[in-house]
């Protein structure tokens, strides 16, 4: 679908319409949202607008033990449809992420994205543009040519005052994480807490030049 197909109102609307524009106009079954639980405002506003619709958790094998209760308890909290995509059987876990970080994230983000988004037409996801540098032009609607799938941020203008009065708003928990310095929470191995005033994502990959996984290439 090409952009121009994708109404431009949804870049300014409240992030519920863009879930019900996606339901209505690809059906529920074409549609997956994935999340990283690092907090509960995606999954909660998509199973509240659209209940029943797929939400994914990329299991890399080193997720945190936190984040991993974080899942269960909204999914029992929130009645979740959650589906958990792990990597391929003969991918073990290993110290690949101490010599090859793109090899890493690669076999067990990449390539398990790819077989989540398997014939789904939408993929929707928690991106924001107060996330960082490298997501400051983040879009509502987007296309991603190489999955060639409608991809949709209806949280890219949420700042982080919204995130924190909408989960106020809801009563919503939050990752323990949170609460010790992870304000952006992926892989054990490769986060760490960040200090006061640092960039968000600072304690993503921190050492090396690498700023994001390659699922939002």
């Amino acid at each position: 679908m090409p952009l121009l197909t994708i109404p431009e109102s949804l870049e300014k609307g409240h992030p519920a319409d863009t879930f019900r524009w996606a339901a209505e106009q690809f059906g529920i079954d074409s549609i997956v949202v994935t999340a990283s639980f690092q907090n509960a405002v995606l999954v909660h506003m998509a199973a509240s607008t659209v209940p029943g619709i797929e939400i994914v958790l990329l299991d890399t094998q080193y997720l945190f033990a936190e984040t991993k209760w974080f899942a269960e308890e909204l999914t029992k909290k929130l009645d979740l449809n959650l589906r958990i995509v792990n990597p391929l059987p003969h991918v073990k876990a290993d110290n690949l992420w101490q010599v090859n970080l793109e090899g890493c994230c690669n076999i067990r983000k990449v390539e398990p994205l790819n077989r989540a988004l398997e014939g789904k037409l939408a993929w929707v996801t928690g991106l924001r543009r107060a996330d960082g540098p490298t997501r400051t032009n983040a879009r509502v609607r987007s296309f991603d040519i190489g999955r060639n799938i409608v991809k949709l941020n209806p949280l890219a203008a949420y700042t982080d005052d919204d995130m924190m009065h909408y989960a106020q708003l809801h009563e919503l928990p939050s990752n323990p994480l949170t609460e010790r310095g992870y304000p952006s929470i992926g892989c054990w191995p490769c986060t760490r807490p960040v200090a006061t005033g640092e960039d968000k994502r600072g304690g993503r990959w921190a050492g090396t030049t690498k700023t994001e996984c390659g699922i939002h290439a």
